[in-house]
């Protein structure tokens, strides 16, 4: 008895098909895989945003643009929301987008409370062409503003870059402690996840540029620093105002240092060039 063999012929075209749909399954599974992958990253390393403002379209657009880039998203839309969220146990947040105008509580109202509670970062969201907005919001504690008409990508990149300021870098220094946030030299303790300072043991007390400016320095013992590499670092790089507000911040920062032993270390003047810590 003959065994026959079922044969089937594929037409060139069908090889084509069979190659593409083959190539087109292989792209959606490795799409699908680094989506995971990515988004499984994001968990580590997500922010938590608060994002208040009275413009709901502008909620909404900023709220999915920041999510786009691995955001946890919280939304108010008046003052006083903004602040029962931040002051809620439940909320965690690492960062606020603050509108000026609101009602209920304006901008510099909220701001001014948070502060009173916090150093968490705030940036202020102010009107077009109105300086006395950005002066004040900066002046009652803001960290960075935002000039309306903005582009999401600009408010993205600013959110980033002052996340950026309180993120410690890799820079060798000589830290002798472990987690990445606590600086540690000699009798010297800088501690920004609850941002505190102490000197053998003792609380000072220090604002939270002071805290910043220090940090800086302690974490950069190699680098001098000029007036514009601190208020880059710092207060951003669109601040408008006189750089000679870094000496006066300097000095108010010695003159509460010296309130306390430190001979092994100290923040010393390049005289010409700027600043920089010192070992000894």
């Amino acid at each position: 008895m003959l065994k026959y063999k079922k044969v089937i012929v594929l037409s060139k075209e069908s090889h084509v098909s069979l190659y593409e749909n083959n190539l087109l399954n292989f792209i959606l599974d490795f799409k699908k895989g680094v989506s995971l992958l990515f988004k499984s990253i994001l968990k580590i390393v997500m922010y938590n945003i608060l994002i208040a403002d009275d413009n709901k379209q502008i909620v909404s657009i900023l709220s999915e643009y920041a999510k786009k880039y691995g955001f946890s998203v919280s939304v108010a839309y008046d003052g006083e929301e903004a602040l029962n969220m931040f002051t809620d146990k439940n909320n965690n947040f690492d960062i606020i987008l603050l509108d000026v105008m609101m009602p209920k509580k304006d901008g510099f109202e909220v701001c001014k409370k948070i502060r009173s509670i916090s150093n968490i970062p705030i940036i202020m969201v102010t009107a077009k062409g109105e300086d006395y907005e950005k002066i004040m919001g900066l002046e009652i504690g803001a960290d960075d503003y935002i000039v309306k008409p903005f582009s999401p990508g600009e408010v993205i990149a600013r959110i980033n870059a002052v996340l950026r300021r309180i993120v410690p870098n890799d820079t060798p220094s000589n830290n002798t402690n472990n987690d990445p946030k606590i600086f540690t030299f000699d009798n010297l303790i800088i501690n920004l996840n609850d941002f505190t300072v102490s000197i053998n043991s003792q609380d000072v007390s220090l604002t939270k540029k002071e805290i910043e400016i220090l940090w800086t320095l302690a974490n950069n013992q190699k680098k001098v620093f000029t007036r514009d590499d601190l208020l880059d670092a710092i207060w951003g790089f669109d601040y408008f105002g006189d750089s000679r507000t870094v000496d006066s911040h300097i000095k108010r920062l010695r003159s509460k240092l010296d309130n306390y032993p430190h001979n092994n270390w100290g923040i010393k003047t390049i005289w010409g060039v700027g600043y920089k810590f010192e070992t000894l």
